[in-house]
């Protein structure tokens, strides 16, 4: 039987991609196995969203400059990037194709087969979206489900909409029948994903929109929890956060990043909207009757950002008050219009306003977090930390909870563990970054 390794970088999306690479493979009578020496074809998930991902792969595929006993592919961003210039950089690789063309890996595989050592699938031009009819899920109880590929946005760092193509959204028959057949599988935790989620459009005559789709999702019985990321403040309407508010199973934690404080650098960046306009959807999540948790990006340094647009970014994590952030300096990115940009700032210079915004984040996340001290939240365990002897979970607010559970201080050697069951647990310490409690037995 053929082997094959693959290796993922990047998001929750390349992640997932994988999950149903893995799936087409098996189907086309591969085995996967988990070291690269016992595979026949390796292959390497790529993100291109900043240039160390990208270096990370190219360091991997040079490793197979001199082995002829492997046949070597390169898909996702780095793929639909770079293109036939990956033949040419690394002769040793045989396949390099995008995302939008992993439907067609059956037929690409098949030239592989034949003697073709540079085969390609970089088409754009799709309607069509990469589903399988079942999907190997790499944790037990979460799982996470595409609802729309691709993005029609045009912001000026970003090659997503290069990488990746326009946005294309599956039926909400074909999502609803993949929801209700993981909870019939044992899942209890979906994960909604889109490069803008809440851009979802439903292309059948339903026509339902992201926050319908929320609504009928959330009364699936046995369904447990939901999330969805990533969403686009353009496309964020206050139906999003009603349908939040109106049914528990939707979890009460939204990621939606911001990238500038400034309104200037938004233009600049093509974002779509102002930092009013921004701040008018945190007032919705502000003023919800369940509590919301909010997290967002930050880039740092972008061309032409000035310190008193900095400054902004910084009074803007002050007014918000996030949760969490996931912070960046800017990096040029081949092909993006923010290239062309004058003003581009020193790597010392975007490094020190990393720094600062990141502690001056850390000190909102400390009083933050100490206010949970004393409250009981539902935590659902994903698995256990031998060198901190706590079990780990994370609410519906998305918070990170460690905690001791008297009653089973860890896995038993007979295999018993708590690992996907919902606990209560009260929060006894916090930290920047965590909280840490005990189970409520």
């Amino acid at each position: 039987m053929k082997k094959f390794y693959i290796e993922t970088f990047g998001c929750q999306m390349n992640a997932h991609d994988s999950e149903k690479v893995i799936v087409t493979l098996v189907g086309e009578g591969y085995s996967q196995v988990p070291t690269v020496d016992e595979a026949d074809l390796v292959l390497y998930n790529t993100c291109s969203i900043r240039d160390k991902a990208e270096q990370k792969v190219y360091a991997r595929i040079q490793d197979f400059k001199r082995r002829k006993d492997k046949i070597v592919g390169v898909l996702g961003c780095v793929a639909q990037q770079e293109g036939e210039k990956i033949f040419e950089r690394a002769p040793h690789v045989s396949l390099v194709a995008g995302s939008a063309s992993y439907n067609l890996l059956p037929q690409m595989l098949v030239q592989i087969e034949a003697g073709n050592r540079r085969v390609t699938g970089l088409s754009l031009d799709t309607e069509d979206t990469f589903e399988v009819p079942y999907t190997k899920r790499d944790n037990p109880h979460k799982a996470f489900l595409t609802i729309i590929e691709g993005c029609s946005k045009s912001c000026a760092y970003c090659v997503v909409p290069m990488t990746r193509g326009p946005e294309r959204s599956r039926t909400s028959a074909s999502v609803l029948t993949e929801a209700r057949q993981l909870v019939e599988d044992g899942y209890s935790e979906i994960t909604l994903l889109g490069q803008n989620v809440n851009s979802y459009l439903d292309p059948s005559e339903t026509r339902l929109d992201f926050a319908m789709l929320l609504r009928r999702i959330g009364k699936i019985d046995g369904l447990k929890r939901v999330r969805f990321t990533t969403s686009h403040p353009r496309d964020f309407v206050k139906e999003i956060v009603d349908a939040v508010d109106e049914n528990p199973v939707l979890c009460n934690h939204i990621h939606l990043p911001v990238q500038s404080g400034s309104t200037d650098v938004l233009n600049r960046m093509q974002r779509l909207y102002t930092r009013d306009e921004y701040m008018r959807r945190i007032e919705w999540m502000k003023n919800a009757r369940r509590e919301i948790t909010i997290t967002s990006d930050i880039i740092v340094g972008f061309p032409g950002e000035t310190e008193e647009d900095f400054e902004q970014t910084l009074r803007l994590l002050d007014e918000v008050q996030y949760d969490a952030i996931f912070s960046f300096k800017y990096s040029q990115r081949p092909n993006t219009p923010a290239l062309q940009y004058a003003d581009h700032l020193s790597e010392e210079e975007k490094s020190r306003r990393l720094t600062i915004v990141q502690e001056h984040q850390r000190q909102i996340q400390i009083p933050r977090n100490a206010a949970y001290i004393g409250r009981v939240q539902e935590v659902m365990v994903d698995g256990y930390n031998k060198a901190t002897q706590q079990w780990l979970g994370k609410s519906s607010q998305h918070k990170t909870i460690g905690f001791s559970h008297s009653a089973m201080p860890g896995p038993t050697a007979d295999g018993a563990t708590l690992e996907g069951s919902y606990l209560d647990v009260r929060v006894t310490r916090s930290g920047p970054n965590s909280l840490a409690g005990e189970a409520v037995v």
